[in-house]
């Protein structure tokens, strides 16, 4: 079985659009976990666009499954990481005008930051996993360079989600690629980014991906449907 971590990032975004006190991504991670998630996932954004410190705080004393923290690899962030000691986090790159995350770490151009933010995380015993597109050169990169400090890696299924047919079967191909390549080197793999309960399927079936992070097509469904449906609907798609 491949476990679902939900991200609550938008429930935060709803929030925010009237600077208001709900809906409230605590709740929304609560009712998840009591639906079957295994963990829950943020992104701490340097603009503060939708989750904030506050919430990290708060998720840190009430998530009963495993807390992800996706941040970008800056020296606050990296504070932050190291005051609330979430059980995971994942690097990710970051962009102030991006409307959400636009691709992977390129580890080749960015790796011995990658590696410095990592030595310190995992000297707190927190897991650190990176955002990547699924290129077999990211991977040999992060096992000769950073598999020291980094667990795993998450696998960036943006262009499959967007791809159709056989363009999505090729791109399906490269993530159960990178996930051997992965696995074979001792690393976790997790994967998401534009997953929904229409393309989920073929992904959570790759034989050792560990966890799916999926947040926007829930939230979004959640508005129409309740989040314990929504949250229902998604574990249902995976299988």
């Amino acid at each position: 079985m491949t476990d679902l971590s939900v991200n609550v990032d938008h429930v935060a975004t709803l929030r925010q659009a009237r600077k208001a006190a709900y809906p409230d991504p605590i709740e929304a991670a609560e009712i998840a976990e009591r639906q079957g998630a295994t963990g829950i996932t943020i992104h701490l954004r340097s603009d503060r666009r939708h989750i904030q410190e506050s919430d990290l705080a708060r998720l840190r004393q009430s998530v009963k499954g495993k807390l992800n923290l996706e941040m970008a690899t800056t020296e606050e962030m990296t504070t932050i990481a190291l005051r609330y000691g979430p059980d995971q986090v994942s690097l990710v790159p970051e962009r102030p005008e991006e409307v959400t995350t636009e691709g992977g770490l390129d580890l080749l151009s960015s790796g011995e930051r990658v590696v410095a933010v990592a030595k310190q995380l995992d000297a707190k015993g927190i897991v650190v996993s990176v955002f990547v597109d699924p290129e077999p050169r990211q991977i040999e990169h992060l096992l000769s360079t950073a598999s020291d400090y980094v667990a795993g890696f998450e696998i960036n299924t943006d262009s499959y989600s967007s791809a159709e047919g056989a363009a999505a079967a090729a791109e399906l191909q490269k993530i159960a690629q990178v996930t051997a390549m992965g696995l074979d080197g001792g690393l976790r793999v997790f994967a998401g980014h534009g997953l929904n309960t229409a393309n989920v399927g073929p992904v959570a079936s790759i034989p050792g991906i560990e966890e799916l992070n999926i947040g926007h097509s829930i939230v979004s469904r959640a508005v129409l449907v309740g989040m314990e449906q929504a949250v229902r609907e998604m574990l249902d798609a995976m299988g």
